[in-house]
């Protein structure tokens, strides 16, 4: 059996553990000012009706040994702490899966990345090319 190194959770000797979700509900839990018992019953994904209960919020906070949320979950945190679904879906790619979000220095970066899915391909593609225009790629940028 694996020595499992009780700072992350993983076998002795991984890297140092991850905790962008659970910081961020603390954090807003805070600014809040509000209980696990009063945040609880708001926890509820008000698409599917998944409910995150009290006891995995709790652990989810404290960064204890949770198996990471699904998209559902997720939504219904959104909805509890009143934040943005991306919020929530970013903090959990980094603490659960090691993905950090994508940054810019404006914040614009990301609004435009999260929109290109929308795009059909063709679109994409000419979007792609326009920008190449405005700024050249650089070597690397696989383009």
């Amino acid at each position: 059996m694996a020595v499992e190194d009780v700072t992350t959770g993983g076998p002795a000797g991984s890297p140092e553990r991850r905790t962008q979700l659970s910081d961020l509900l603390k954090k807003r839990r805070a600014e809040l000012g509000e209980s696990l018992d009063v945040i609880a019953p708001k926890a509820v994904d008000p698409t599917s009706g998944t409910r995150v209960p009290r006891g995995k919020l709790y652990r989810l906070e404290r960064a204890d040994k949770v198996t990471p949320p699904v998209y559902e979950e997720l939504a219904a945190l959104a909805a509890a702490y009143r934040l943005p679904i991306e919020a929530m879906q970013d903090a959990a790619g980094a603490q659960f899966h090691g993905v950090d979000p994508l940054r810019s220095g404006t914040g614009e970066a990301v609004a435009y990345v999260r929109k290109l899915d929308s795009l059909p391909a063709e679109q994409r593609e000419r979007l792609l090319r326009l920008i190449d225009t405005l700024v050249p790629p650089q070597t690397g940028d696989g383009g």
